[in-house]
């Protein structure tokens, strides 16, 4: 058994040095899934006092709770910025300073919260004011995947603007695992954002989203064609969509020239690869449904109807 477990381990590092994708031996490691997620999990927690939290907090103990959890995270969060820094110097910043940049990164990043926490507020109006089924905004926080996966893009996004590597797309990716829905954190998403149901939806990294605009599940805001791989970085590859549009479940918009005007109505399962203009109302042409009776197959009733 002894020398089968040498055996196996030898294969197994001779594939680490032959294929690669290992973390940083002998030097800095990259910055920890496990660490990013336990760490966005308490970043949910300051932005929603008490929703995700087990224990009950009483409004007495809400300010040391909160200094003791923001400290948590300032120290965390710190050392993993700091790993990506390290991982991906800026240019114009010596090494010896990464440990001070990861600070000043850390600490911008957490002054945001309050702005992040308005941001989060005009989501859950939205997503009350436009679902019959929510019973109050405390079900909407508390029930709904979209709050989670919007809250940990908009977080994000704010770490994504300051060229922080890694870090961002860990944390949107952990929210896609528990939410189905996938944000990437360079998405710009305006106010009053809304997407029911939330599973499957996609918005790409250079997207941009209006006020007020309500999706549903199924989404997809995407690349034309990334044929050219990493020739199209930084390029505008997403569509995007203007302010009160309304995406119905399964449609797919397009290409970085995409523009989808204010007002537009895009309904379910169209596959644009256009502009269209303000206050549109895109739809599939009618299809031919067929509905046969199964009860009796020797006398087959046809019906023949559009949608």
């Amino acid at each position: 058994m002894i020398s089968k477990l040498l055996e196996l381990t030898e294969q197994l590092a001779a594939s680490y040095v032959r294929e690669g994708g290992i973390n940083h031996l002998d030097g800095k490691n990259l910055p920890s899934k496990h660490g990013i997620a336990e760490i966005t999990a308490d970043l949910l927690r300051l932005l929603f006092p008490g929703f995700f939290d087990e224990k009950l907090i009483h409004s007495s103990e809400i300010q040391l709770e909160t200094i003791a959890l923001l400290g948590s995270v300032l120290s965390r969060m710190e050392s993993e910025i700091r790993k990506s820094l390290e991982y991906a110097p800026p240019a114009e910043i010596d090494k010896a300073d990464l440990a001070g940049m990861a600070h000043m990164l850390t600490m911008k990043f957490l002054g945001n919260l309050p702005r992040i926490r308005e941001l989060l507020r005009t989501d859950t109006e939205a997503a009350f004011n436009g679902d019959p089924a929510a019973l109050s905004k405390e079900e909407v926080i508390v029930a709904y995947p979209f709050v989670e996966a919007i809250a940990v893009q908009r977080l994000a996004h704010e770490l994504y603007l300051d060229n922080i590597p890694l870090i961002p797309r860990i944390m949107t990716e952990w929210a896609h695992t528990r939410t189905g829905m996938d944000l990437h954190p360079g998405a710009r998403i305006g106010t009053h954002f809304f997407v029911d149901h939330c599973t499957g939806t996609v918005v790409g990294e250079t997207a941009v989203i209006g006020n007020h605009v309500k999706m549903y599940q199924g989404v997809g805001l995407v690349a034309k064609s990334l044929e050219a791989g990493q020739a199209l970085r930084g390029r505008k590859r997403h569509p995007t969509i203007d302010d009160r549009v309304t995406i119905y479940a399964g449609a797919t918009i397009i290409g970085g020239d995409t523009v989808i005007g204010a007002g537009s109505t895009i309904g379910a399962s169209v596959f644009l690869t256009k502009s269209v203009p303000p206050n549109s109302l895109v739809v599939q042409e009618a299809a031919n449904v067929k509905v046969i009776s199964k009860k009796v197959p020797q006398d087959i009733s046809v019906l023949d109807f559009q949608i």
